[in-house]
């Protein structure tokens, strides 16, 4: 099965092309648009990501297949409320997906990689992980929900689909009506946000309602300030990959307990023993 996303690829490029041509011919002082290391970076992790995902996506069709099989019933795809039901279960997968892999830092090392750029465009949606093993099991109630397993893979890169155009400072604050319901390049601005009042809020898919449901909704307000609260310094797309790994390895390694090295795997980004 190859990704549906896959085929969204050269439209991808081009739109990543046309917006930096933009911030040539329409600079913008408070936008920080573009850099060549920076962008290539991305693109190189948007690339391992694709080169490691395909064959992981034969995976997760086998086991969302056997889930499916043993579901108690199969939900037809002929039926209109049958994609209702996927795309609210799907994205309030999303949402516990997303925000788990911010408050768990075996998870955040995964998604530390997407959150690692300080500059905030189209090319930052294909800053994507390396280890998507860790996504696998927020989706697998859905097949066991009967929902067919091509119907998920297919959700999902709508979803995937959605989220790279929120990737952009080009586009301001949208309609209220939309806002309100919808996740925005504003609410997601705010997502990657390393400002204290930013940090871990916004973790929303396609819809902003569950942020505001759950809690962990925050407007934008004040100027953001993209990237790390500390930030990595090298462009190299391994080092990238595989950082907060390393860190997590070190840190285990020091740790004078079980108790302390399962903190440092299992706590929250930043957790430290108590001394």
């Amino acid at each position: 099965m190859i990704p549906a996303v896959l085929y969204a690829v050269p439209a991808f490029l081009l739109l990543i092309i046309i917006e930096a041509v933009s911030y040539r011919f329409l600079p913008d002082d408070d936008e920080r648009g573009y850099e060549l290391r920076d962008t290539t970076t991305s693109l190189s992790m948007g690339l391992g990501s694709q080169i490691i995902g395909v064959p992981w996506k034969l995976v997760t069709v086998g086991l969302y297949a056997a889930l499916w099989t043993i579901a108690p019933v199969h939900l037809s795809p002929g039926d209109w409320w049958t994609w209702v039901l996927l795309f609210f279960a799907d994205d309030l997968a999303y949402y516990w997906f997303h925000r788990l892999h911010h408050e768990v830092r075996v998870l955040w090392a995964s998604h530390v990689v997407h959150h690692s750029s300080v500059h905030y465009n189209l090319s930052t949606a294909l800053r994507q992980s390396w280890t998507p093993m860790t996504s696998l099991p927020f989706w697998l109630p859905l097949a066991l929900l009967g929902i067919p397993p091509w119907m998920i893979f297919l959700q999902q890169s709508i979803s995937l689909l959605y989220q790279f155009f929120l990737h952009t400072e080009r586009v301001g604050v949208l309609p209220r009506p939309i806002e309100l319901v919808f996740n925005t390049p504003s609410h997601h601005r705010v997502h990657h946000g390393s400002n204290t009042e930013y940090v871990d809020r916004n973790y929303g898919g396609i819809l902003i309602v569950w942020d505001r449901l759950f809690g962990t909704f925050e407007p934008e307000r004040a100027a953001v300030r993209y990237g790390l609260t500390t930030n990595i310094t090298t462009y190299n797309p391994l080092r990238v990959a595989t950082h907060e790994f390393a860190a997590i390895w070190a840190d285990a390694r020091s740790a004078r307990s079980w108790p302390d090295r399962l903190g440092y795997v299992f706590g929250r980004p930043g957790w430290q023993p108590a001394r």
